[in-house]
């Protein structure tokens, strides 16, 4: 399995790439991993946030192939279980060569990116700072991996667990 992943922008807190890049290590003994930093826009201060959205948007779709199946995490995707979400990616691995995920900015993706996902999911309904999200999914990416291969690490009995 080949997943992607993408950020804009740097992370500013190393207490925060501390904790995915121990994420990021974990994952990569499952699958190939990637990742890739879009540099955050200069000079937005006085920008409007569609025009933002636009010029992210645009650097996006350039780090993006034409054959990924391109998931953006977004507040009106799709809401998993850990186990759910295992299941999805064990799915997705059957129908497409790569998954790539977006981690947007703090304003969301333009249309664009909209139109050209093949899938959205929601990490919460709460909001959380497009920082921190990249901690959080890289543990649910690892935590998927593990009940995929019925590893003790999710504390929950699941259909894979059982198969092992």
């Amino acid at each position: 399995m080949k997943l992607k992943i993408i950020f804009l922008g740097k992370t500013f807190s190393k207490n925060i790439s501390e904790i995915y890049d121990e994420y990021f290590g974990k994952i990569k003994q499952y699958c190939t991993l990637e990742i890739a930093v879009i540099p955050a826009l200069k000079n937005t201060k006085n920008m409007p946030i569609d025009v933002q959205r636009h010029l992210e948007g645009k650097e996006i779709l350039q780090a993006v192939n034409s054959d990924d199946f391109l998931v953006l995490l977004d507040d009106k995707g799709k809401d998993f279980t850990s186990i759910e979400f295992a299941q999805w990616i064990d799915k997705q691995q059957f129908n497409t060569k790569k998954i790539t995920f977006v981690i947007g900015g703090a304003y969301g993706f333009s249309t664009e990116v909209y139109e050209r996902k093949n899938f959205m999911i929601s990490l919460s309904k709460m909001t959380f700072s497009h920082q921190i999200v990249r901690a959080i999914f890289a543990e649910q990416i690892y935590r998927a991996m593990t009940i995929l291969r019925g590893e003790p690490y999710h504390h929950e009995e699941t259909l894979y667990s059982i198969k092992n």
